[in-house]
């Protein structure tokens, strides 16, 4: 036992010795050696790598996109001093990891903090460069295209890559959501005035068109009827006229009867004429003829 001790000893002291030189490389991640606080390699090849054990560390950072999002929105003033509410987000990653340790020491939080306030100021000078009609609706995709641009020239000194800056929402103050909401409200009702008494005018148009139309064919029907009625009459008249000249005598007997029919209808009429009038012509004969 005295003699396998010192073996088991030293094989333990091996393992150990090993555990400390080597380490393993995800693909998601790359590794960091640095030595006495220096960095002297970045391991970003997944697998198996090597360090001195005891003298050199190992630190490990995601190669990942990584999102920097805000719970809180901010508030931004716009060229007309209007303030708006803008929630927004940042993606970025690790670009360089001597620079990412360097700087900030490897330090994600303080890395986050770093690009925060960037793209918070970026933002907050873009916005104060435009209107309020700009920023809610004209010119977000130039805004964050801006703002990416600036932010990752500066996230660069710290190692860090911006892959891009997102506005989620830009939303009205409440001071200013009253304001709009008014102003549209009374630039509707202007619309709705404008439309109602464009609607009245063309319903009387259409009105008065109508009944001049209306005029017109009752005004041609009438003439069509006096001209149907013309014809007509002008028409009876010859067949009267015919008929009265194929017999004359018959013709004023029987416009004689009826004009006794006509004259002595109802019991209670009265009729004072001359009893040789031409009235009782027919009556004369016939009563002559009587007796």
């Amino acid at each position: 036992m005295n003699k396998i001790a010192p073996f088991i000893t030293a094989v333990l002291v091996l393992i150990f010795a090993a555990s400390q030189a080597f380490f393993i490389v995800d693909e998601r991640e790359f590794a960091m050696v640095s030595q006495f606080g220096e960095v002297v390699g970045i391991e970003d090849k997944p697998g198996l790598a090597w360090k001195m054990p005891f003298v050199q560390n190992v630190r490990k950072y995601s190669k990942q996109i990584l999102t920097l999002d805000s719970p809180d929105s901010e508030r931004f003033n716009t060229k007309e001093n209007q303030p708006v509410q803008v929630d927004s987000f940042v993606k970025w990653q690790i670009a360089n990891a001597k620079e990412f340790f360097t700087s900030v020491q490897g330090d994600e939080r303080a890395a986050e903090r770093r690009v925060g306030q960037t793209v918070n100021s970026l933002l907050r000078e873009e916005f104060g460069r435009r209107t309020l009609q700009e920023v809610v609706s004209g010119e977000r995709d130039k805004i964050m295209s801006i703002v990416r641009e600036a932010a990752e020239a500066d996230a660069k000194k710290i190692g860090v890559k911006i892959v891009d800056v997102r506005l989620k929402r830009v939303d009205f103050d409440e001071s200013v959501s009253v304001r709009v909401f008014d102003r549209m409200r009374s630039e509707r009702q202007r619309v709705a005035s404008e439309l109602r008494s464009t609607g009245s005018a063309d319903g009387e148009k259409i009105k008065a068109e109508a009944d001049k139309q209306a005029q017109v064919i009752l005004a041609e029907a009438y003439k069509k009827a006096q001209e149907m009625q013309g014809a007509g009459d002008a028409k009876a008249a010859a067949i009267y006229s015919a008929a009265y000249g194929k017999n004359a005598e018959f013709y004023s007997f029987y416009r004689s009867l009826e004009a006794y029919k006509q004259s002595f209808r109802n019991k209670s009429d009265v009729m004072v004429l001359d009893p040789s009038a031409d009235f009782f012509k027919f009556l004369k004969q016939s009563g002559g003829r009587g007796k």
